[in-house]
């Protein structure tokens, strides 16, 4: 799923694709993902696969949702802007505030488009750090690895939240919607089965999650 064609619309570059961890282990376990997500049940296909390690798959699936999410945002920057976005929100009861623990400390007020590129930054300097996210598969996984992708699946759910309560009319212009709600179903089975996103921040889209979870045909 980290491959995706808008037809012969050009799409703007907003993150360069990041890789599987190198190795068989790695090739084999995207291509598990790959031929599991064609199947109807998508909660098969976010299950761990019998006999792997649960910090690999993580790993894996937290890559390609890095992609997905990349790709889904690329394609909305000419319309998310400091202009039409002035803060980053989910519909009127939500608005989000940065802060990476680092550079900055205290949780800063920001336009939309600048908080996903410091979101979009600060995953990606974790997806690097080698220490974290290992590029050798079989190569030890930090002890709070799993708080590690709780948090970047958190703030990548949040994008979500973003595109669904300020966007989702140009997605649907765009044609674009039934890419992101199969994203946005993958995302929220697989970030459910693993425990990595408490239920009291999916409130801005509960209702979606809830549909999509329901009732939408993959």
């Amino acid at each position: 799923m980290s491959h995706f064609g808008f037809g012969s619309r050009r799409l703007k570059t907003f993150r360069s694709k990041k890789g599987t961890p190198s190795g068989s282990k790695g090739l084999q376990l995207q291509k598990h993902i790959t031929a599991t997500l064609k199947i109807v049940n998508l909660r098969e296909a976010v299950q761990l696969p019998l006999g792997e390690d649960v910090n690999e798959w993580l790993a894996i699936n937290t890559v390609d949702f890095f992609n997905q999410v990349s790709i889904l945002y690329a394609t909305l920057t000419e319309f998310c802007t400091e202009s039409s976005c002035p803060i980053m929100s989910a519909g009127p009861k939500y608005e989000y505030r940065w802060a990476d623990g680092v550079n900055i400390k205290k949780p800063i007020e920001v336009s939309a488009p600048k908080y996903v590129e410091y979101l979009m930054g600060w995953i990606e300097t974790q997806l690097d750090d080698e220490l974290i996210f290992p590029q050798n598969l079989g190569a030890p996984f930090p002890p709070n690895f799993h708080d590690v992708v709780k948090i970047i699946s958190k703030r990548m759910f949040r994008v979500y939240a973003h595109i669904y309560r300020s966007h989702f009319q140009k997605i649907v212009a765009l044609k674009e919607e039934a890419y992101l709600n199969t994203c946005f179903k993958h995302f929220v089975l697989f970030t459910s089965e693993f425990g990595l996103i408490d239920k009291r921040e999916l409130a801005p889209v509960s209702e979606i999650v809830e549909t999509i979870l329901e009732i939408l045909e993959i």
